[in-house]
């Protein structure tokens, strides 16, 4: 019997986090990242960055402990919606119909637990909202754009790999030695990536990648968390990956939920794009001006929600302990938060 036609992915489109003050949250996300509320509810924030047109791509909802309750996909039409529930019925995930309105400002979704142990939903309707790009008067903070990525932690990156070019993600860059992939960038739309896969203990989320359109404003959030005595949320960089080519800084949440703000990455939209492979000896793949990483960025990220809200239990990396240890973008110490 033939498998089921895979849902037509058009890129990363939201992320919903549990976290435990809504408070704080709305502090560090709007007040000091500059993210636009959409919509506000007692127990929720609906956010969006300045380009965005749908109603948002973050949702903050309040609950007992940190965790990342879904990642979504917005999905090419509502045929596709069938196609993601037939797709992941038949590899025996577990999947759920939600109706419209079940997050705000979402249509009918698709919520399923993918192969991977995580939460993802597929929706295609979505409020449209009001075109921010040249109200420069309301721009502040970091000047996010939009949600460019997830950063996901998986034990078995061949697997992740081989379960997103099933439906349809092509490949930007890898971390690679001649036996094994460490790591691999992949896209759906025409960018460096909409997802991507750390080698760990997992189901976890390691961060959010959110896009801005200027170096100075990477460099102007710094200014921001130190002028403010607040410099402890900033973990990683500034700094220029060698991968993807973006220039970065790494912060941390008050629930330590991770954000990536980045620019400078690239297109990839011709037909015949070649992966760029990176060697994992390759010093310059984690920080091109060879920057260290800090343990954190190795040991910690965000626990991960089935269905039912409950926590996904951690695998450790396939093979187990190794001479050569991985971590999230290749060779650096492994250790369990």
């Amino acid at each position: 019997m033939p498998e089921s036609e895979a849902p037509d992915i058009v890129r990363a489109a939201y992320a919903e986090l549990v976290v435990t003050d809504l408070a704080a949250s709305r502090w560090f996300w709007v007040d000091m990242l500059g993210l636009v509320v959409s919509a506000e509810q007692s127990d929720a924030l609906y956010l969006r960055g300045h380009d965005e047109l749908t109603h948002h791509s973050l949702v903050l909802r309040a609950g007992g402990r940190p965790a990342a309750a879904a990642i979504a996909y917005r999905v090419r039409s509502a045929a596709d919606l069938d196609r993601a529930q037939a797709f992941f019925t038949e590899r025996g995930c577990a999947v759920r119909r939600r109706p419209a309105g079940a997050t705000a400002g979402v249509g009918e979704a698709v919520r399923v637990v993918d192969p991977l142990g995580f939460t993802v939903e597929f929706f295609h309707g979505i409020d449209r909202a009001e075109r921010l790009i040249q109200r420069y008067d309301l721009h502040r903070g970091a000047h996010l754009a939009r949600l460019d990525h997830f950063n996901l932690v998986v034990p078995d990156i061949p697997a992740a790999y081989a379960h997103y070019a099933s439906l349809g993600f092509g490949c930007s860059e890898t971390i690679e030695d001649e036996h094994q992939m460490f790591a691999a960038w992949m896209f759906r739309k025409q960018t460096v990536h909409d997802v991507a896969f750390t080698a760990g203990a997992g189901p976890r989320l390691h961060h959010l990648g959110f896009a801005t359109h200027e170096s100075h404003h990477v460099l102007t959030t710094c200014d921001l968390f130190g002028a403010v005595g607040k410099q402890r949320h900033i973990e990683r960089g500034p700094g220029r990956h060698g991968v993807s080519n973006a220039f970065y800084v790494y912060l941390r949440d008050p629930d330590g939920h991770r954000i990536e703000i980045y620019t400078s990455d690239y297109f990839t939209g011709d037909p015949d794009h070649e992966t760029y492979r990176w060697s994992v000896h390759d010093e310059r793949r984690r920080d091109y001006w060879g920057n260290a990483v800090i343990p954190s960025w190795y040991a910690e990220a965000t626990t991960v929600l089935d269905l039912d809200a409950r926590e996904q239990p951690l695998t450790d990396l396939t093979g187990g302990p190794s001479e050569i240890q991985v971590g999230a973008d290749g060779l650096g110490p492994i250790t369990r938060r």
